[in-house]
């Protein structure tokens, strides 16, 4: 029997929720756990109480109280949809009462704009004394790339040499401007300096400042932007043969235009600021009045597609090759109610914690998705929603 402990109730905790649920087999019970106790609620009452067994309210930022509400649930695992800030305190709370650990993002100080797994990986010897897992990064974006990287690595070559994730939405939501998934978690990401690894070294480039017009599958022609996502710190540590890896991004004209115009007037800072006598964070104001992502499935139009150009050795010659799912935003909302960017995060939340929960994936530590065998996990791809091609290429888009 397994019990699972999903905390956060936003788009993509929906998602997951939804999946876990149509799997009895694997998901005995299902707990649900938000700071905002109606959104919980109004899940369990569209999943049914037969299957998300209770709710609760939880503020993620208290170590103690996520202990108290662990002691209450005895979950086999806990799953991390919460936001980035509150990763640590998730952890220390596993920590305090014997449970495993996943989430989807890397942690990242509020008052910071700093992307790296440094705090997360300094829990290893923690959660290896204790005999708990912790895994980093099960969404698709660090998750799946990842863990498209390791199969890469296994099946198609002997040594990779150059990795460049791709990220493109292709869809249309309607709206002037909107972010994919969480606005203060999503800006923060965009604004922040570009950053890569090449010829051993993390080289930076100012903001969205690099670009590449890149054809993508079944979408066409899109700007993509150079970006630093958390994947990359992982996948150089554990591909040490690897020479460069970069991540990027597409943005629509439009969208860039409204985030230009935001950040010159100072409503993407992370610094407080006095209004009418009261502190307040900008960007925190910002999120408040922009559109819920999970409000914006019902009629979203189009597609993504996510990832990963390889280039590397095999039988002492060059080869090429790349990995990507397309998923269709009308479908995603037909299936569960979401659109495609949450979908893609919420089913690999679910499948890695069934890899955990069914002894697949499990050995005591603190690891990124790579660190395990890929094939068990792009079986379950497959089988539950996110479908996966790999296209031999001739040469790069990218140039050496």
């Amino acid at each position: 029997m397994s019990r699972v402990l999903i905390i956060g109730a936003g788009g993509v905790s929906s998602v997951t929720v939804k999946k876990c649920a149509r799997l009895p087999e694997l998901f005995d019970e299902i707990y649900l756990a938000s700071r905002t106790l109606s959104k919980c609620e109004a899940l369990q009452q569209e999943v049914g109480a037969d299957r998300l067994k209770g709710v609760f309210a939880v503020d993620a930022d208290d170590a103690g109280q996520v202990i108290e509400l662990i002691k209450k649930v005895e979950p086999d695992l806990v799953i991390n949809l919460a936001l980035p800030y509150q990763d640590l305190p998730i952890m220390d709370a596993c920590l305090a009462t014997g449970v495993d650990y996943l989430d989807t993002a890397n942690y990242e100080p509020k008052d910071v704009a700093k992307f790296e797994y440094s705090w997360q990986w300094a829990y290893q010897d923690k959660f290896k004394d204790a005999g708990l897992m912790a895994l980093l990064g099960s969404g698709f974006d660090p998750g799946v790339t990842n863990v498209f990287t390791a199969y890469a690595a296994k099946h198609y070559f002997d040594e990779i040499h150059y990795l460049d994730i791709v990220d493109c939405n292709g869809g249309d939501h309607g709206k002037a401007f909107a972010t994919n998934f969480n606005p203060e978690i999503n800006i923060r990401e965009i604004t922040q300096r570009g950053r890569y690894w090449e010829d051993g070294q993390w080289k930076e480039t100012d903001p969205l400042s690099v670009r590449e017009d890149l054809d993508y599958q079944n979408i066409g022609v899109r700007a993509s932007y150079l970006m630093f996502h958390e994947e990359l710190e992982s996948l150089v540590k554990n591909f040490p043969s690897l020479k460069r890896a970069r991540f990027w991004m597409t943005f629509g004209e439009a969208y860039l235009t409204h985030l230009r115009v935001l950040e010159g007037i100072g409503m993407t800072s992370i610094e407080p600021i006095d209004f009418q006598g009261q502190q307040i964070v900008p960007l925190e104001f910002l999120k408040a009045v922009l559109p819920n992502p999970g409000s914006l499935s019902e009629g979203y139009q189009g597609m993504t597609c996510i990832g990963t150009y390889i280039t590397g050795i095999k039988d002492g010659k060059e080869k090429t090759i790349f990995i990507y799912n397309n998923c269709d935003h009308a479908k995603c909302h037909e299936e569960v109610g979401a659109q495609a960017v949450s979908y893609t995060t919420g089913v690999p939340a679910m499948i890695g914690a069934a890899m955990m929960l069914n002894g697949t994936w499990k050995k005591p530590g603190v690891y990124n998705m790579e660190e395990f065998d890929p094939d068990p996990f792009m079986d379950m791809l497959n089988q539950h929603g996110l479908p996966w091609q790999v296209l031999e290429c001739e040469q790069s888009p990218f140039k050496k």
